[in-house]
């Protein structure tokens, strides 16, 4: 988002009558912008239009290089501090051994820990295609030995030669 074109400043602003807000932050009242801009410019600061949806728009007299440098440091904090979620996947089979559901367990796990979702399918071949209720079952059997460390999202579902099924973490 660029700040640039969020705000009018100085000349830019054409309105006939703002309401301006000083330096300070105390209401100077309704003027019209030519003599909101002269006493701008007696403070040596700008004009600076900073809601233009009111009636009358509202200006405030600011050093409007520091505002651009503030407004800008606080979008780079926010995006450092968003987390980004991501969707894992992991892939079972209908036939899986126990052995194997023990790591695609602890694969999941740690998917979880993360912060992650994790999107689980089997995909059914040939005449599994008829036994779906099979990959069902071995979904179920998987999510109950995450020990409810997850959230079941999305319940197992045949989409075509899929099952699916959604997970998220579990609020601690």
């Amino acid at each position: 988002m660029i700040i640039k074109d969020l705000y009018s400043v100085n000349e830019a602003i054409r309105d006939k009558e703002v309401r301006v807000i000083g330096a300070d932050g105390s209401m100077l009242g309704i003027m019209s912008a030519a003599q909101a801009q002269t006493l701008a410019d007696e403070a040596e600061l700008d004009l600076v239009k900073i809601s233009p949806n009111a009636i009358p728009p509202v200006c405030k007299i600011m050093d409007y290089s520091k505002f651009k440098y503030e407004q800008a440091k606080k979008e780079k904090e926010n995006r450092k501090n968003q987390v980004v979620v991501e969707v894992k996947e992991i892939r079972l089979s209908m036939t899986i051994d126990v052995g194997d559901i023990a790591v695609k367990t602890k694969q999941c796990l740690k998917f979880l820990e993360a912060g992650n979702k994790v999107k689980v399918s089997i995909r059914m071949k040939g005449r599994e295609n008829a036994r779906a209720y099979q990959g069902v079952k071995v979904m179920q059997d998987f999510f109950e030995g995450l020990n409810s460390k997850a959230n079941l999202d999305k319940k197992p579902t045949t989409e075509g030669r899929n099952i699916i099924m959604m997970l998220s973490p579990a609020k601690s």
